[in-house]
């Protein structure tokens, strides 16, 4: 069997050969002519319903060539039987609530902290869900008969809080577990193996890897992936054909790039530790600290912190790290929480989720580590 590194650039690419060519192709039709209509509404009936039938396009609404070789690697990459793609991370979270609402079990059971706006819609009922939000050692007591979903974030966003996603599993078994694994990825943390049911990915961020990319995708069984691919076919949140094209390219490069924007985050919060002006740092690891089994092989690309200084005033003063929402590109970025990813929660929500406004988050890219902590040491040293 192949290492998992040789897949991640072979994935969603293995018939390339046979049809001559050596880069995936780009299909950009919205629709797929055929001149047996007859024959295509029998299809209609399959493929409505979410089943893959293995023939040729319709819509692309119900499916793309290029989206799907996307879907099919990052499955595998995940370990799962199938995953589906949509046009944000928000719209393949939104897919799988209502898939539970469809169900019957529209209760959700969530650990905080998860992203701001994941937050929200579980709090909202937007969707028809409810929620009971749970801290890890009271999870098995909140699931009830109607509970379709237990959802996590681990590592946390934004404070980087790691869950033991196996342990977790066994507790609330039948019930599913979803864990958002946006910021470890496959390359470090495969949930599935640990007996989570659902991965969800924000795929703007480390699949695409250079922020020119948007989209989610959610993996597990074909049942379940069946049940997203009928909410998306009816809800319309597809992945754009190119969007797929960017980010099956990002996988070929997704360990190389988190290994060593984690090696440079590694470096950067045992900087910060020492530093006068920080008065508390986020990261995996750190000094040694216990790990959950099986789970993230290093502390991964994301450090938050916490500063005596004034948050503001440090992110107006960086020159080399990009002052923006979002993470996971070969970039630097850094950003307020409370202003910006999570600034949409309640504040007494946010405050019990851990969220402090002195927090300010950065997503380490692949620059020298040396100039980012050159950058980051005088904007600290501004804000005091």
């Amino acid at each position: 069997m192949t290492s998992w590194t040789t897949r991640a650039l072979h994935a969603g690419r293995d018939d390339l050969v046979d049809v001559g060519l050596h880069v995936p192709p780009l299909d950009l039709s919205t629709t797929y002519p055929s001149r047996d209509s007859a024959g295509e509404a029998g299809r209609l009936d399959i493929l409505g319903t979410g089943a893959a039938d293995g023939g040729l396009p319709v819509y692309g609404r119900l499916g793309n060539p290029t989206v799907a070789r996307f879907e099919a690697a990052l499955a595998d990459l995940e370990g799962a039987q199938a995953a589906a793609a949509f046009a944000s991370g928000m719209a393949a979270l939104s897919a799988v609530l209502i898939a539970q609402v469809a169900s019957g079990r529209p209760h959700v059971v969530g650990v905080r902290p998860l992203y701001g706006t994941s937050d929200v819609l579980l709090t909202s009922g937007l969707l028809g869900t409810s929620v009971t939000w749970a801290s890890v050692e009271e999870v098995a007591a909140a699931v009830r008969p109607e509970t379709g979903l237990v959802m996590v974030e681990t590592p946390a966003n934004p404070t980087l809080c790691e869950v033991d996603i196996q342990s977790l599993a066994d507790t609330v078994a039948p019930v599913p577990l979803l864990v958002d694994n946006t910021f470890a990825t496959p390359a470090l943390q495969r949930p599935l193996t640990l007996g989570a049911a659902i991965v969800l990915h924000s795929a703007t961020k480390y699949l695409g890897g250079h922020g020119d990319a948007m989209g989610g995708i959610v993996a597990g069984d074909e049942t379940f992936v069946q049940a997203l691919r009928r909410v998306r076919f009816m809800t319309g949140g597809v992945l754009h054909p190119f969007a797929g094209y960017q980010l099956l390219r990002g996988l070929s490069t997704l360990e190389v790039r988190v290994r060593a924007a984690s090696a440079n985050a590694a470096e950067i919060a045992g900087r910060l530790a020492d530093h006068p002006a920080v008065s508390r740092v986020h990261y995996p690891g750190l000094e040694g600290a216990a790990r959950p089994r099986g789970q993230m092989s290093s502390g991964g690309a994301m450090v938050s912190f916490e500063t005596h200084a004034d948050p503001h005033t440090v992110i107006g003063a960086v020159r080399l790290l990009t002052p923006a929402v979002s993470l996971g590109s070969v970039d630097s970025l850094i950003q307020h929480p409370v202003s910006l990813s999570h600034h949409v929660m309640d504040p007494g929500s946010r405050d019990g989720a851990g969220v402090s406004p002195r927090l300010l988050r950065v997503s380490v890219g692949l620059e020298d580590v040396d100039d980012l902590w050159s950058d980051l040491d005088q904007a600290l040293r501004a804000g005091n």
